[in-house]
């Protein structure tokens, strides 16, 4: 590591409230750093209390418990508190704890504030100022952050991902500080929870995919939710919005503002703009894009009032076909669009872009390709945890599906799955603690609808309604841990099932 760099935490005290994966890597951080670290969380016996001992944390800065995790003793001398992403700041018993803290002067903040803090460190003592792009939104923000990581690196940058996407934004760079491979570019997926507590990150561009319901036992309101993921925009030297997202497009004063670039599935109006051009039955990637011809020199004469800079209608230009992308659907054509933007307002050709988009294979259990079973698709999408997700897939999809729905529905409204289902969906296979709120939801679709103990006897019923042709889809709009580890190991089971469905069918693995 450069110990030349100070990251301003030498004898400061730091409290890291909640020991997940990023509060984990804040007490590495803060005690590579010099600083006295005390570790709080309410359970009895945290995941990570190994992981922590080695760190030599003397026990008596460990808060344990609910009571002592909240105590008045955790706060002596604290200068700082470092908050979990998995902690809701709105908890009942949480609320009141950070509101003494910040009324005694304490700083509440999360792990993303202190990797923006050591960046700014870093650039005024050794000058390093990498590119930072930021990825936020309801789904899809995995896969357009691999995307541009891989973009990145095609293009001969060097990149790292981190954030929300393991590892965790401290770990990386603390890796990259110790081997000194530094990159060029780093690439954060951000949640909502983790934007909460960002002051000081400032990414170069940075997009919001979409927003839909999820995540409202954290924030307690859709409109806190929304705020949390706008704030990213407001960093950012580039704001880059989806145009199909009215949620997204409120989150910027005016779409044609010189700072915002937007994408979506029409043809872009306005320079930077990204979309979809349809020609003879084949869909675009396209970009709205000026020549130099273009270009409108600046005058000197002066004008009474000053006007805004704004973006001008230029000429689209076709960049690929959508069909050349190894991923399919609507959904994913949107993605890569997104990440063609990030990409180009830190100045990369479009070449390594769109071979980038040549060769990217989705992420697992995103829409991924199981088999074939006499002519019927099976795709597994557990990552589906939301309803936006699972609209996007059967939206993209764009085929008749047998869609496996249910699990932990975190108080979300099913009613926009309501067109989508009738028009797609041939039957609804239910599962899980929340299933039949979801039938509430969906019944007067007049889509069939049965419901199961097990995903497994979902899949084995799945024959019974899909025809050559059609597909059947497990992508649930609901979180996984009623009946399973997590979504990983849902779409595991549903691959098994499928696997066991085909040999039972007389097809060859």
């Amino acid at each position: 590591m450069n110990h030349s760099v100070n990251f301003d935490l030498n004898q400061k005290t730091i409290l890291v409230l909640g020991l997940g994966e990023t509060g984990l890597a804040a007490s590495r951080w803060c005690v590579q750093q010099g600083a006295t670290v005390k570790v709080a969380d309410t359970r009895e016996k945290p995941s990570g209390l190994e992981a922590l001992q080695s760190l030599g944390i003397p026990t008596e800065n460990y808060y344990l418990g609910e009571t002592k995790a909240l105590s008045d003793d955790a706060l002596l001398s604290v200068h700082c508190i470092v908050l979990s992403p998995g902690l809701s700041p709105f908890q009942p018993d949480l609320q009141p704890f950070l509101e003494k803290a910040v009324s005694q002067g304490i700083e509440v903040i999360g792990e993303i504030e202190l990797f923006a803090r050591a960046l700014q460190s870093l650039k005024e003592q050794i000058g390093y100022a990498p590119k930072v792009l930021a990825i936020t939104g309801t789904n899809g923000k995995t896969t357009v952050t691999t995307m541009v990581r891989d973009m990145c690196l095609q293009a001969g940058k060097q990149a790292i991902v981190a954030g929300n996407i393991s590892p965790s934004a401290l770990d990386a760079l603390q890796q990259a500080l110790t081997h000194q491979t530094l990159p060029d570019v780093w690439v954060l997926e951000l949640s909502s929870f983790q934007l909460h507590t960002v002051v000081s990150l400032h990414p170069h561009a940075s997009v919001v995919l979409n927003i839909t319901q999820d995540h409202l036992d954290w924030h307690g309101s859709m409109a806190h939710y929304i705020q949390s993921k706008a704030k990213l925009l407001a960093l950012s030297d580039t704001a880059i919005v989806n145009r199909d997202d009215d949620y997204t497009l409120g989150m910027v004063l005016a779409i044609d503002d010189e700072h915002i670039c937007s994408f979506g599935s029409d043809e872009p109006l306005l320079a930077n703009d990204l979309g979809i051009e349809h020609i003879n039955g084949m869909a675009w990637l396209c970009v709205n894009e000026q020549d130099d011809f273009d270009v409108i020199p600046h005058t000197k004469a002066k004008k009474k009032v000053q006007e805004r800079p704004t973006r001008q209608k230029a000429m689209i230009k076709r960049l690929m076909p959508a069909d050349a992308m190894r991923v399919r659907g609507r959904h994913n054509a949107l993605n890569a669009l997104a990440a063609i933007g990030l990409c180009r307002a830190i100045d990369l050709p479009y070449a390594p872009l769109l071979t980038t988009l040549r060769h990217y294979e989705a992420q697992a259990h995103r829409s991924n390709f199981v088999r074939m079973i006499q002519g019927v698709e099976f795709i597994d999408d557990s990552k589906g945890t939301n309803v936006g997700a699972t609209q996007a897939a059967l939206v993209g999809l764009g085929r008749p599906v047998v869609i496996i729905l249910g699990g932990l529905g975190k108080g979300q409204d099913f009613s926009p799955l309501f067109l989508p289902i009738k028009q797609y969906a041939r039957a609804v296979l239910l599962i899980g603690q929340d299933k039949e709120i979801i039938r509430t939801a969906l019944e007067s679709t007049g889509v069939p609808m049965e419901a199961f103990d097990t995903l497994e006897a979902a899949v084995q019923s799945s024959m019974q309604y899909a025809k050559e042709g059609d597909i059947v889809l497990l992508s649930p709009a609901c979180a996984s841990m009623d009946m399973f580890k997590n979504y990983h190991h849902r779409g595991e089971v549903f691959v098994h099932a499928v696997n066991q469905l085909a040999v039972e069918m007389g097809e060859l693995m």
